[in-house]
């Protein structure tokens, strides 16, 4: 499954998350041909100067220091990210940069949990599986030296504060698997099988130690139904994305095939087919999936973590990531997890 571990693959991950969100910031919520005649054919897309982002970003660098602050304490826990994480929320929320088109289920959660004496599962909107439980995961599947566990306990754990779901839990998880696979080298071709077997394997695994007694809010009548539930959409998902990647034209929407990316499933689900149509072809496959009729800005995102962290840093032509929003924040991180 593995052929090479990508360079500098934090790096290229982070900035690649960045582009892409300012590919599809200004794109968002354009029907296709709006976006055609508003910017031109789309492979000739490019970034604005300076290259603005929006709220995926901005939580993308909330959960990375985080896990940067929770790691530097030693292993990472559930107490030792929480506490963090519900902080950097916390201060993004309140944030005078809050006002790039924010999800609502983020407001209202992070609302919740500036109160401090709420638990934080008490916080969490049990019915949104948005795709805002996604876009932000990668730093999850870049961080070095987490166990398996450690991995999809953080990666469901930041999805929960916001977005309880079980499906926004699983497809968050999936998501850094995938950028944890890419950046360890697995190969394109074989990502989506690798995906379904960890899927499947998984499905019935509730987190116990990271989640609580979050599955208790929506009603199944065990934690193991409960989490099935979002890996099965998942599975089904992952079903469709196997099918487009073998029939799917570059030149017409990947929302047609995988969805709108305005659930955590179909994020993941879309944003790798974009991937996927242009492995080798980084910036081809930001500009196509900043040119879909969905939630262009959050499919780019995953679609530039997932090249980013397989193709390393210089997946990126430089003129692009000079102009970038946050370089400096995002560069930090990447260095950092790629020492």
């Amino acid at each position: 499954m593995v052929n090479r571990v990508s360079q500098r693959a934090a790096t290229g991950a982070l900035l690649g998350l960045a582009l892409g969100d300012a590919l599809g910031y200004p794109t968002e919520f354009k029907t296709v041909p709006a976006i055609l005649a508003a910017f031109g054919p789309w492979r000739t897309l490019e970034p604005a100067r300076p290259a603005l982002v929006s709220d995926d970003t901005q939580m993308t660098l909330a959960l990375g220091r985080a896990l940067r602050t929770a790691t530097e304490r030693g292993d990472l826990t559930p107490r030792g990210f929480e506490r963090p994480l519900r902080e950097e929320f916390v201060a993004w929320y309140r944030s005078p940069e809050n006002v790039r088109a924010p999800g609502g289920t983020c407001l209202r959660a992070c609302a919740l949990l500036a109160e401090p004496d709420r638990p934080w599962q008490d916080a969490s909107q049990a019915g949104s599986k948005g795709c805002g439980a996604n876009m932000r995961v990668a730093p999850v599947g870049l961080a070095p030296r987490l166990s398996g566990e450690q991995r999809a306990g953080a990666a469901q754990l930041q999805s929960a504060l916001t977005h309880g779901h079980p499906t926004a839990l699983a497809a968050s998880d999936l998501t850094a698997h995938a950028v944890h696979l890419l950046a360890r080298g697995t190969r394109p071709a074989e990502l989506v099988d690798a995906l379904r077997s960890y899927a499947l394997d998984h499905r019935t695994h509730y987190h116990h130690g990271w989640l609580g007694d979050l599955w208790t809010r929506a009603g199944d009548p065990g934690p193991e139904q409960f989490i099935a539930r979002g890996w099965d959409e998942c599975l089904a998902v992952l079903d469709r994305l196997r099918e487009a990647v073998r029939t799917v034209s570059p030149e017409t929407d990947p929302c047609l095939a995988t969805g709108e990316g305005w659930i955590a499933e179909e994020a993941l689900a879309t944003g790798l087919l974009c991937f996927l149509l242009f492995p080798d072809e980084p910036v081809t496959a930001l500009r196509r999936a900043a040119c879909t009729a969905g939630d262009s800005d959050s499919i780019a995102c995953l679609t530039g973590a997932f090249a980013g962290a397989r193709l390393g840093a210089g997946a990126w032509p430089a003129d692009w990531t000079g102009r970038i929003e946050y370089r400096a924040d995002l560069l930090a991180l990447g260095s950092l997890w790629d020492a």
